[in-house]
């Protein structure tokens, strides 16, 4: 799923700041870590599963989004929590060259409300599947949860053309039902 619909959700359109954090996810009996990106209106960006909460998880995902996005969607601002992985992350990004040299860091708590709030929500559709046997059932779950749930949030609105039933619509046309 996550690969035939990955162009219609994973285009970023709010390009003045991203919100980037971590929340945990129980892989089997262990704490793991889910790494998340949205946009300034809570459209999904990209999500990375790690088992570690350092440096080069924060350097792999930072470099994973700025990967995957044109050079245009790159935001002005990334806004995340005081972890000081991402600084870390961040500026070893910019000395490579991969990231832009003016992208501003603000490591401000309450700016990242936006993804918090996401976070919860995504929390409760994970709460009931009472936690992971592997990484890899893991991360092939959380995959296809946050596709659904970025086009529940409207974020390939604009492929529907005007059909009320767009969503459905939508997938019929990719996988051609």
């Amino acid at each position: 799923i996550e690969k035939r619909l990955r162009w219609y959700w994973r285009n970023p359109t709010d390009l003045s700041s991203w919100h980037i954090d971590e929340t945990y996810v129980k892989v089997n009996g262990r704490w793991s870590y889910l790494y998340r990106a949205v946009d300034q209106r809570g459209d999904t960006i990209d999500f990375y599963l790690s088992s570690r909460r350092n440096t080069k998880s924060a350097y792999c995902f930072l470099g994973k989004i700025l990967n995957n996005v044109k050079k245009w969607q790159i935001p002005q601002v990334i806004n995340t929590d005081k972890a000081p992985t991402y600084g870390r992350a961040l500026s070893r990004l910019k000395r490579e060259g991969k990231c832009p040299p003016d992208l501003e860091h603000r490591q401000i708590k309450y700016k990242n409300n936006v993804i918090e709030c996401d976070h919860g929500k995504l929390k409760r559709i994970i709460r009931a599947t009472l936690g992971f046997k592997s990484m890899k059932t893991a991360y092939a779950t959380i995959k296809g949860i946050e596709v659904m749930r970025a086009l529940r949030k409207g974020q390939a609105s604009s492929f529907y053309y005007g059909q009320p039933q767009g969503e459905v619509c939508l997938i019929n046309r990719v996988f051609g039902l």
